[in-house]
């Protein structure tokens, strides 16, 4: 959570200083380093090993899967096979990218014709040819994200129902970022980018764009619902919360989902919501709460953080999930009835917890499961045993899926990408 983007990056580099880029596959069986666990009905099978702190994902216009390596900074193009009983496998792969800045985020335009990368401090356009595999020359076209702190990934989303808009996420400076209190330090925050004005006239993060969600402590991944066009976000949320003077941080606050509403609607009431951080957080068990009152979700003001107004005048999370868990990206199937979120895992909770791959089962653009539900999550993929965690264990980070609704998953730590069927 506040150090595990980071940590992860010089972990995984390390371990993967002298692999190669990705292991030579000729659509050779390959095993897992750390097999994990299948939830009822789904399948899976890894096929690339040996990358570099694989990120965020995406699949091009031609099939093939384009991977960002947090490790090397670069862009791997993955060119997939399908074989005869349905499943895939890499058949070959290259660099894309040689400009050694990209860390996390990755996306394409609707056209599929020009590739979005983000760093510490930036985006950058690429003229992107799916089907020859080669990119020209790179334009940064929004710039100014630098932190000196914690939190240096940048989730980056187009948007398929208002396929002009760019979304990036920028969290914050620490575990508590008291200066996030005011948006115009543009951090905590998810803004939104005319793409045809940034290719012409770049800006500058701080003062560009146009504010979707703020009081967002780290925004690490973001979907579009496929069918309503609901913009969602996963939310890491505090470390070492301590409430009334008591330590409360192995089970709260919870982590969550949040809802934004649709980009293009005629009106949206969620625009330039302010959802609590870093005055308020959302519980996960409120029976260390006190008699406050309190549910799943319940908005709580933690010791040591800025005064604020009542917690219940901010944006609540749509949907909440365990303290630590660290969900870094959530993907919707064709039809909308399912969104999978990928759970990193903790680094500072006893026992261990996340590590996994998890769905959410939707209906009409909204969760089933209640905002204050324990039970909304059905496992996908998941380690057999979190002990080892999290240095030694499937962690996972970027989804995506093809055009025939086979799911991908990259692994930071292993440095593996795998694909569910079944999703």
């Amino acid at each position: 959570m506040t150090r595990t983007q980071a940590l992860v990056g010089i972990i995984a580099t390390m371990a993967f200083l002298f692999a190669p880029e990705v292991a030579a596959q000729n659509c050779a069986a390959l095993t897992a380093r750390f097999q994990p666990k299948l939830g009822s009905g789904y399948t899976s099978n890894v096929i690339a090993t040996g990358l570099r702190s694989p990120r965020h994902i995406a699949i091009d216009s031609a099939g093939n899967l384009l991977v960002a390596e947090g490790g090397s900074g670069s862009v791997i193009r993955l060119v997939l096979k399908e074989n005869a009983d349905g499943t895939v496998c890499v058949q070959s792969s290259a660099a894309l990218t040689t400009d050694r800045s990209t860390n996390h985020g990755i996306a394409l335009s609707a056209d599929g014709k020009t590739l979005y990368t983000s760093s510490l401090a930036s985006v950058t356009a690429y003229p992107y040819d799916a089907a020859a595999g080669t990119i020209g020359a790179g334009k940064v076209i929004i710039s100014g994200m630098s932190n000196t702190g914690t939190h240096p990934t940048r989730a980056i989303l187009i948007s398929k129902s208002s396929p002009d808009t760019l979304l990036v996420a920028r969290g914050s400076n620490g575990n508590i970022d008291t200066a996030t209190a005011t948006l115009s330090t543009a951090r905590s925050v998810i803004k939104t980018f005319s793409l045809s004005k940034v290719a012409s006239s770049p800006a500058d993060f701080a003062t560009g764009g146009e504010t979707l969600g703020w009081g967002l402590r780290n925004i690490v991944g973001m979907g579009e619902d496929p069918i309503s066009g609901g913009v969602w976000s996963v939310e890491n949320s505090m470390d070492d919360v301590r409430f009334g003077g008591r330590d409360v941080h192995n089970d709260n606050p919870a982590e969550k989902a949040n809802y934004h509403g649709v980009l293009n609607a005629t009106t949206n009431s969620l625009k330039g919501a302010n959802f609590g951080y870093p005055s308020c957080v959302p519980a996960w068990d409120p029976s260390v709460l006190g008699t406050g009152g309190y549910q799943v979700g319940s908005l709580f003001k933690a010791d040591s953080t800025p005064a604020a107004p009542d917690c219940a005048t901010y944006q609540k999370g749509r949907l909440h999930f365990p303290a630590h868990t660290a969900p870094l990206d959530i993907k919707f199937n064709a039809n909308a009835t399912s969104a999978y979120i990928a759970f990193h895992g903790s680094w500072n909770r006893s026992p261990p917890d996340g590590y996994r791959v998890m769905r959410v089962d939707f209906k009409s653009g909204q969760p089933v499961a209640e905002a204050t539900s324990k039970t909304a999550q059905v496992p996908v993929m998941e380690n057999i045993n979190t002990a080892s965690c999290p240095r030694s264990c499937f962690r996972p980070v970027g989804l995506d899926f093809d055009k025939k609704g086979r799911l991908y998953v990259s692994s930071d730590t292993s440095g593996e990408v795998h694909v569910v069927y079944g999703a």
